[in-house]
């Protein structure tokens, strides 16, 4: 065979085109243009649309076991979670029929002694019921407004309480609402008694409306009180009547204050929370509003 006639051109296999370099480049500015141009002129919005309407029954489908395995696993959680929210009021009530035993058994007790010492009986104050429409935006006055005033007999002074304990005390009264100012306002005081020790101290609030908390102030560094105790309205004031929950002592530090040991607590009362709130009558009468200063 004559050389002349051999091809020598490549077979298809080694053939180059388009370098990839080049593809890449101009697919990437394509890219781009498209972004740019459905960006300005928005003219994919309408294939997009479309597409995502075929392709929704699609999706449906592919989503039916991984929404099925979910409620199953839903399910179960919330099953579980059922029975332990039941076990666990179950001893809830159980603590609370023992302590209703133990109040009646004290308050018969507290009642022959005192007629055996000649001593009056404690009358319980009256209460209603009244619900938190807002808080008053100012944050310096940790506060909020209930659904009850001067017409249904609220008095400026009264105390406040949610379902775990005080709140704070109303210190102002319009003809259908009231503003109740909680105990985190810092000069809002309020005597408090250690259930444990006996202790008596005043309490004031650290003026957070985000993280409400309370601190006993002038307590000696030799006290006794410790964290977890419980701390209740004393009645010394004749304001608050006595034995209502207030607060849980947090922290008890004694040293660098001074001379006094630091004490903090955590309220009892959902301040953040509450929703509905029980207003008392003052333990002795007409007892005076707190003076707290307003910012303008």
């Amino acid at each position: 065979m004559p050389l002349g006639t051999v091809d020598r051109t490549p077979p298809p296999f080694f053939k180059q085109g388009t370098p990839a370099l080049t593809k890449l480049l101009v697919l990437s500015a394509l890219a781009v243009l498209l972004m740019v141009v459905d960006a300005r002129l928005r003219w994919a919005a309408p294939l997009r649309a479309g597409v995502a309407t075929v392709l929704y029954p699609v999706q449906w489908l592919a989503l039916q076991p991984v929404r099925a395995v979910q409620w199953v696993g839903q399910h179960f959680a919330s099953l579980q979670a059922a029975q332990r929210d039941a076990s666990e009021a179950r001893a809830q009530l159980a603590q609370q029929a023992e302590r209703a035993g133990l109040v009646e058994h004290l308050a018969q007790e507290n009642r022959e002694l005192r007629r055996l010492l000649g001593l009056r009986e404690r009358v319980s104050p009256s209460a209603q019921g009244a619900e938190i429409l807002y808080a008053l935006p100012d944050p310096y006055v940790p506060a909020v407004v209930i659904d009850r005033g001067a017409l249904q007999g609220v008095r400026e002074g009264a105390p406040v309480m949610d379902g775990f304990g005080v709140l704070g005390q109303v210190t102002r009264v319009y003809p259908g609402t009231s503003e109740v100012t909680l105990l985190a306002h810092r000069q809002l005081a309020i005597p408090v008694l250690n259930t444990r020790t006996g202790e008596r101290y005043l309490a004031y609030g650290n003026g957070s409306r985000d993280e409400p908390g309370l601190s006993l102030r002038f307590v000696p560094v030799q006290t006794a009180t410790r964290a977890g105790d419980a701390l209740v309205t004393s009645g010394i004031d004749g304001l608050y009547p006595p034995g209502l929950p207030v607060a849980t002592v947090s922290t008890v530090s004694t040293e660098g204050h001074e001379g006094f040991a630091q004490v903090l607590a955590e309220p009892a009362a959902r301040m953040r929370d509450a929703l509905h709130v029980l207003v008392l009558q003052p333990a002795q009468g007409d007892a005076p509003a707190p003076t707290t200063e307003r910012r303008p």
